[in-house]
């Protein structure tokens, strides 16, 4: 199993409405085949620079590279992540056996 996260802060200048779109948009990404348990999540710990997260599973790296070149992946980097989001941190994991 593939335990994908992104952890990520939002351009200064963007509005409320452009955020809830982003994860509106972001939601859909749960329609993509090979994707489990999509979250979008909210930092609580002042410990963190990241603000928001998404995370999600996926049953194999085959699968999750699918999941990185499909169409609908792509479209939303392009037209929904790169304009709204300043920094974020990509992880992911495996489980230790």
């Amino acid at each position: 199993m593939i335990y994908h996260s992104v952890f990520l802060q939002f351009k200064s200048d963007l509005s409320q409405e452009q955020r809830d779109t982003f994860f509106s948009e972001a939601k859909k990404l749960a329609q993509i085949p090979g994707v489990q348990n999509l979250q979008c999540l909210q930092e609580t710990s002042p410990k963190n620079p990241f603000e928001y997260g998404l995370i999600m599973q996926f049953e194999s790296d085959a699968i999750y590279q699918a999941y990185t070149q499909h169409p609908d992946h792509v479209r939303f980097v392009e037209n929904v992540w790169i304009p709204s989001v300043a920094s974020f941190q990509e992880i992911d994991y495996t489980q230790i056996p």
